[in-house]
């Protein structure tokens, strides 16, 4: 399933008219669903519907189960794969299993009660920030990481923009980069219509990777930064999370609470530091 597709618009320049194509990001419904259980005693259980741009949908699915706490290294997930009932062709790459080992348990009811959906839903920020804490991975102080230098941090948008392939067609992405906190070198980029999917995406493919906890490495998000983008990489173990637009008050306050480091507006040679300022070097 592509991640773009054309259209026929009528473009309007000055007083004229002409047709012209135009390409949209693709956005799609994926099911993801839950095998689970002991041998001998497997069920499988309708997890969450999410619209999504297709591509990477495992890593998307890794990435999802990893921030709800329900996985925490690759050997909890035996599978993740797209499965469709042959009667219903319409389903087909729009659903997806993932499998987990025996000896994982879920706890539904907990899910049911603490989903992160946006910003608007009404969660409580002191609850949310007490149950992503319960199951984030430490990040060290910021004397046991290296010390990132501003002329990296401002190095990073452009990398970022030049890898993103599917915005330059379409200009309706969002996109997650993962950079070595070393030299700023690219290591994992995503694009998804959703900012949650993109990030989901990267932290998927760094968990099946083996590259958890992120704490030598800074993120990218070509938006803003929400809540639930910082829990997302409080349970990843993200050390510096950098964003081209602004933070919210609570992703400011959880990113002091849970010892990341938060830029915010880094772009056009600057940006704001909002916690945790020892990891960047300014001299």
């Amino acid at each position: 399933m592509s991640s773009a597709e054309r259209t026929t618009v009528q473009r309007v320049s000055g007083a004229g008219l002409t047709r012209a194509t135009d390409l949209l990001a693709v956005e799609a419904p994926l099911e993801i669903s839950l095998g689970h259980g002991p041998d001998g005693q497997r069920q499988t259980h309708s997890l969450a519907v999410t619209m999504r741009t297709p591509g990477h949908d495992a890593e998307l699915v890794a990435g999802f189960l990893l921030s709800e706490g329900i996985v925490q290294s690759p050997a909890d997930l035996l599978s993740i794969e797209h499965h469709a009932d042959p009667r219903r062709p319409e389903e087909r790459g729009n659903v997806i299993r993932a499998e987990l080992a025996p000896a994982v348990k879920v706890e539904f009811d907990r899910l049911e009660r603490h989903f992160y959906t946006t910003s608007s839903c009404g969660v409580c920020g002191k609850t949310s920030i007490a149950a992503v804490r319960a199951v984030s991975c430490p990040v060290p102080p910021a004397l046991d990481q290296p010390c990132v230098s501003a002329a990296l941090i401002h190095a990073l948008p452009g990398r970022q923009r030049a890898a993103q392939a599917v915005f330059e067609q379409t200009g309706g992405l969002h996109a997650t980069a993962l950079f070595s906190a070393h030299d700023g070198e690219l290591l994992l980029l995503r694009e998804d219509v959703g900012r949650h999917n993109a990030f989901d995406k990267v932290v998927g493919a760094a968990l099946r990777a083996g590259l958890l906890p992120l704490n030598q490495h800074v993120v990218l998000l070509s938006g803003r930064a929400s809540f639930e983008l910082v829990q997302k990489a409080a349970v990843a173990g993200v050390a510096i999370l950098a964003a081209v637009g602004a933070p919210s008050s609570l992703a400011v306050e959880a990113a002091e609470e849970f010892g990341l480091t938060l830029l915010g507006f880094v772009r056009d040679g600057r940006f704001n530091i909002y916690t945790h300022g020892a990891r960047i070097g300014t001299n």
